[in-house]
């Protein structure tokens, strides 16, 4: 617990900006979930009603969050780590499947979705490690072993069929490069989008042809050439990838993953197939553009949002929630919740170049990156800029379990930022 002697000042910069995100939230909830004229907010019946009372109990769980001694998170991010872990494994023999995956523990009437709290426990995991000091993140050793740190998490949640969450944990190649990882994974990990993006859209031979081209065009115009075996290796395992990726496109991903993705990057040729799986597949999109379009400058009102009140777009409280603000509050109000999302972000990311620890100014990266990785997907996901990938909007999505883990994941890093001015 806290430690006596010592002295915290909390950031009430972030802490105000996170309430504004939650309250308006809740306020999106009440639009897109009640069912009538008149709304009771302690009916717990109703999604308004149950996100109102997980908001209370957040409350207590910052109080004790705060009240925990800042040490305490790294000496036991080791621990906290394993048993988040254990708490994904635990969920292929006790786990209950919600939508097709099996994701959620059954607690009586609520469910528990352990996966939002691996986020935070990985993020502590991966701080602790490369801010050991016999870790250095430049060698090949401890790369594999702290990559093997995020895997593990990652996997699992695959495993469960939720794509979405497991996309988030990439989001951690920031982190590593803040702390000195080679820009060449970033270089490879555009490559790797690059080609895979490619394989699918334009097919494997010309993908492997534009390959082949620009690498050993590269190669002839540098001036000082090495062997001709280091390009041809790079063409080689350029070429198995774009095979790969199209053998798993092709055989492996589950039947709506594959449709979405065609839909995205419009790969079905027959334009009146291809219009009629967006009116049916991509039914929730559509729905959701229009109700973003039909706000306007201004929106339509608080519960003023006609296809938001007619449940247009289904399941439209948690992870289309944006849908509700661009219909009912319009550009303007849109535009002021990504303002807010991005102030969070960049104080966020201030407070962590300000730590003198390199264990608090990681984890604040980590805080920071998966933030932007659920705010960039999530809003993306709701305009039609990335395909449709199950994630919810930070602080705004309907859900018990979404909310807690990203107040723990804040404010695990606002207690260690409060701890700043007794570290030497």
């Amino acid at each position: 617990m806290v430690e006596a002697g010592r002295y915290y000042k909390f950031d009430w910069i972030t802490i105000i900006l996170f309430f504004m995100l939650v309250g308006f939230g809740w306020i999106n909830i009440i639009s897109a979930s009640h069912t009538g004229d008149t709304i009771n907010y302690f009916d717990f019946s109703q999604p308004y009603g149950k996100q109102l009372m997980f908001i209370f109990l957040t409350i207590g769980l910052i109080v004790l969050i705060l009240a925990i001694e800042s040490k305490f998170y790294e000496r036991f991010s080791s621990v906290i780590y394993i048993v988040s872990m254990l708490s994904l494994v635990g969920l292929f023999a006790f786990g209950k499947n919600v939508n097709g995956a099996t994701s959620w523990y059954g607690v009586g009437a609520m469910t528990i979705q352990p996966s939002e709290f691996a986020k935070a426990a990985t993020a502590l995991a991966v701080a602790k490690y490369v801010s050991d000091l016999n870790t250095d993140i430049r060698k090949i050793k401890d790369q594999i072993y702290v990559f093997g740190i995020i895997a593990i998490p990652a996997i699992l949640v695959l495993l469960q069929k939720d794509a979405g969450s497991t996309l988030v944990y990439g989001s951690f190649i920031f982190v590593l490069y803040r702390e000195g990882l080679s820009p060449l994974f970033l270089v490879l990990a555009a490559m790797l989008i690059g080609i895979s993006l490619s394989a699918l859209k334009f097919g494997v031979i010309i993908t492997s042809i534009i390959i082949t081209v620009v690498i050993l065009g590269h190669h002839f115009l540098r001036r000082r050439k090495p062997l001709l075996i280091q390009p041809i290796s790079i063409i080689t395992i350029s070429v198995a990838v774009a095979f790969g990726v199209r053998y798993f496109y092709d055989e492996i991903i589950p039947f709506h993953q594959k449709d979405r993705i065609t839909i995205w990057l419009s790969l079905e040729k027959d334009p009146v197939k291809l219009e009629r799986m967006k009116k049916t597949i991509a039914y929730n999109l559509n729905e959701s553009e229009k109700a973003i379009s039909s706000g306007g400058l201004k929106g339509k009102g608080f519960l003023e949002g006609t296809r938001t009140t007619g449940k247009f777009v289904p399941e439209q409280h948690t992870d289309y929630i944006f849908s509700t603000v661009g219909e009912e509050w319009g550009f303007i109000g849109s535009t002021a919740v990504i303002i807010v999302f991005i102030l969070l972000l960049l104080r966020i990311l201030h407070l962590a170049e300000l730590q003198r620890s390199q264990f608090s100014r990681m984890y604040g990266y980590g805080v920071a990156s998966i933030f932007f990785m659920h705010f960039f997907i999530n809003i993306g996901m709701v305009m039609g800029i990335i395909p449709t990938i199950g994630i919810p909007l930070p602080m705004f999505s309907y859900g018990g379990s979404g909310l807690w883990g990203f107040t723990i994941l804040l404010f695990i890093f606002i207690k260690l930022d409060s701890d700043r001015i007794n570290q030497w």
